[in-house]
C-alpha cells in the first residue's frame, strides 16, 4: 500500500494494514481518547488511545545498561513509525517507576534532534511533537530513561525483573511482562494489536556475563568498565512482550538442525555451567519436539534466525527465538501425567508457531496462543504413547477447567481480563479436542496447518520471510468450517462465548436412556454424542432430547472415550 493510499484511508481501515506481512481479521480494538482512557500499569492491551493508535510501529531500538549491582537499568529507547493518523502527540507506556531524562524527537532526513517538553504520568508519557504529522508521515523518537525496575513477584504470571546469583556468585537475570505488558521495563506502544518489523538490542552486562536475547547476535563489544555489551537483532515481526532479554555466565550448546523445507539452522542452549550435562540431555529432546511440530504443523517460522533456549531463575517464557527455561531439566512438570517428557520445554516451543508467527491482535482471542499451545502437550503424548495415554492427559487437563470467564469474549480485552483463571489454557485445549472428535482427523490437522501456513508455504518463501500475521477467532473458525464443510458457529457460541459449560442429562426410564443437552446460552447445541453398548458403538444427537431403547440402559456407556466437553465429566 502506497503512502498516497494511506492519505485517504479511514483509521477503521488503516489498523487492518498496521503491520507488513500481516492482517487482522473481524474487530479492530476499540479506540478512545484521552478523557476515556485509563492506563492500568500492570495490565496491558484493553482499549486503544487515539495518540497511539496513529501510530504503525515498525522498529524499537533498544540500548540498554543492566547493572545487577544496584538492580537498575538505564539508556535509551527510540522508535520509528509510519503515521497513519494525524497526531501532534508522540505517546508511550513507561511504568512509573523510572525517571525520564529526556525525549528526543529525530528530524526526517537525519536534520538533526530537538528535545521535547514531556508528561510522564499514570505510565504514560506525552510529548508535544514539533509538527501536526500526517497520514504517510514518518515519526522517529526516542527517550532516555533510569531506574529500578519492578522485582517480578511470581514470574512470569506476575512479572517483571528476576535477579538471582549462580552457585560461584555471578549474576543470573531474567525479564517476563506477558501479563504485565513490556512497559514495566522499557518505553512502548503497550498494545498486542502492534508489533514492530524488528528490533534492534544492546545490552550491556558484566564482562563475567552474557546477555542473550531475540534474533541474530551482531556484535560483542566493550563498554563502560567492567562491562561489555552484547548486539542483537531480530528481523521479524515481534510483540512486545516476547522481546526479551535473559544474563548469566552461559555456556553455549549448540545443533545444526535441518528443517522440513531442508534449510538448516542452529538451535543454541544457553546453561549454565553446572548444568552443562543435563542441558545436553535435554537436547536431545528438544530436537525431537522441533520434529514433531515441523512435521504437524509446518516448518519452524525463525529458520533465518536461531532457535534459542536460556536457563532462566523463573518457570518460562515464550520470548520469541530465546525461550525462557527454568523446569530443572525435569519432564512433567507443568501437568503432572508421567508422560515422559520435558512438557514445559514441549509448551513454550509450541508458541513460536501459536503465539509468535500467528498472534492473536486483541487479548480477547488469547486462547488462540494457550488453548492451542496447551493442546500441543497430549497430541506429543499420543504421538509418543498411544492413544490411552493422550486421554489420560486430556482427563487432568479437564481436571484444572475452572469455568470462570469465556474464552473468547466479542470484544477487547486486557490481559488481567483474559488471566482470570486458567480457562484460555485447559478449556482452550478441550474445545480443540471436542472439536477433533466432530470434524474427524483429517480435517482438523489440515485446518491446525492451514490456521498457521494459510494455503501452503510457498515452495520457494526464503526462510527470512516469515509469514507472520494477526489473526483472531473467527479466522480460526472460517478455516475449519471451509475445510470440514460443517456449519460450527453454534459449536464455538457454546463453549468460546460463555463460561458455564453444556450439561448432558441423562435419564433412566423403563424404555431405556433418555439423553438431553442443557446449555446455558439456550441456543441451538447439535452435538453428537457416542454411546456404547457392549462391542457396539452408535451415535446420538441429545440436541431436543434423544432415547436409546434398551432393557438394561445401566449397561450403556455414554461418550466412553471422554471425547465431548460437557459439565461433570469424570465423575
Amino acid at each position: 500500500m502506497s503512502q498516497s493510499d494511506l492519505k485517504v484511508i479511514p483509521i477503521f481501515f488503516l489498523l487492518l494494514f498496521s503491520c507488513s506481512a500481516e492482517r487482522l481479521q473481524g474487530d479492530v480494538p476499540v479506540v478512545v481518547p484521552l478523557h476515556e482512557y485509563k492506563n492500568e500499569i500492570l495490565d496491558s492491551g484493553g482499549k486503544l488511545l487515539e495518540e497511539q493508535a496513529a501510530l504503525d510501529i515498525h522498529y524499537y531500538d533498544l540500548d540498554l545498561k543492566i547493572n545487577p549491582a544496584d538492580s537498575t537499568i538505564s539508556g535509551s529507547v527510540t522508535m520509528q513509525a509510519h503515521v497513519i493518523h494525524q497526531t501532534g502527540k508522540y505517546v508511550m507506556h513507561l511504568d512509573t517507576v523510572f525517571q525520564i531524562h529526556k525525549v528526543m524527537y529525530h528530524f526526517p532526513d537525519g536534520e538533526g534532534l530537538q528535545m521535547l517538553e514531556f508528561e510522564h504520568t499514570d505510565g504514560l508519557v506525552f510529548a508535544g511533537l514539533p509538527e501536526l504529522l500526517q497520514p504517510g508521515d514518518h515519526l522517529t523518537a526516542s527517550i532516555h530513561y533510569s531506574g529500578r525496575p519492578r522485582t517480578a513477584p511470581n514470574p512470569p504470571w506476575e512479572g517483571g525483573f528476576t535477579w538471582e546469583w549462580t552457585q560461584d556468585g555471578k549474576p543470573w537475570i531474567g525479564v517476563s511482562c506477558q501479563v504485565n505488558g513490556a512497559d514495566i521495563w522499557w518505553p512502548v506502544k503497550d498494545h498486542p494489536s502492534d508489533r514492530p518489523d524488528s528490533v534492534s538490542l544492546r545490552f550491556s552486562v558484566p564482562n563475567n556475563v552474557m546477555a542473550v536475547s531475540n534474533g541474530l547476535l551482531r556484535a560483542v563489544e566493550e563498554g563502560t568498565p567492567g562491562f561489555h555489551t552484547f548486539h542483537w537483532v531480530t528481523n521479524a515481526p515481534i510483540s512486545n512482550y516476547a522481546v526479551s532479554v535473559n544474563i548469566a555466565p552461559y555456556i553455549e550448546i549448540s545443533r545444526d538442525y535441518e528443517s522440513v523445507v531442508g534449510e538448516v539452522f542452529p538451535i543454541i542452549f544457553w546453561a549454565l555451567p553446572e548444568n552443562a550435562e543435563k542441558a545436553e540431555q535435554l537436547m536431545v529432546q528438544v530436537i525431537e519436539h522441533m520434529r514433531f511440530f515441523e512435521d504437524l504443523l509446518g516448518p519452524y517460522p525463525y529458520r533465518h534466525e536461531k532457535y534459542g533456549i536460556a536457563e532462566a531463575p523463573f518457570f518460562g517464557m515464550e520470548h520469541q527465538t530465546i525461550i525462557a527455561y527454568g523446569a530443572g531439566y525435569r519432564d512433567d512438570t507443568v501437568f503432572d501425567t508421567g508422560s515422559g517428557f520435558d512438557d514445559l520445554h514441549h509448551h513454550e516451543l509450541a508458541h513460536e508457531w501459536w503465539g509468535n508467527l500467528v498472534t492473536a491482535y486483541d487479548w480477547k482471542d488469547f486462547w488462540i496462543h494457550e488453548g492451542f499451545g496447551t493442546y500441543m502437550q497430549p497430541l506429543y503424548a499420543e504421538h509418543l504413547h498411544g492413544e490411552e495415554k493422550y486421554r489420560y492427559f486430556m482427563m487432568r487437563i479437564y481436571e484444572r477447567i475452572e469455568n470462570n470467564l469465556p474464552i473468547a469474549p466479542p470484544h477487547s480485552r486486557s490481559t488481567r481480563q483474559m488471566f482470570e483463571g486458567r480457562d484460555i489454557y485447559m478449556k482452550g485445549a478441550w474445545v480443540l479436542h471436542t472439536l477433533r472428535k466432530l470434524i474427524g482427523d483429517e480435517s482438523f490437522f489440515a485446518s491446525l496447518r492451514e490456521m498457521i501456513y494459510p494455503g501452503g508455504l510457498p515452495e520457494d518463501k526464503a526462510a527470512s520471510e516469515v509469514p507472520a500475521r494477526f489473526t483472531d477467532t473467527s479466522e480460526f473458525i472460517s478455516i475449519v468450517e471451509r475445510i470440514s464443510g460443517m456449519d460450527l458457529k453454534w459449536l464455538f457460541d457454546a463453549y468460546l462465548l460463555h463460561s458455564d459449560l453444556p450439561v448432558l442429562q441423562k435419564t433412566i426410564t423403563d424404555e431405556g436412556l433418555h439423553l438431553t443437552w442443557v446449555v446455558p446460552s439456550g441456543k441451538s447445541f447439535p452435538m453428537p454424542v457416542d454411546v456404547r453398548d457392549g462391542d457396539e458403538m452408535i451415535s446420538v444427537n441429545p440436541y431436543g432430547g434423544a432415547l436409546i431403547p434398551h432393557s438394561n440402559p445401566e449397561q450403556l456407556s455414554v461418550d466412553p472415550y471422554n471425547w465431548i466437553l460437557r459439565a461433570g465429566m469424570f465423575r
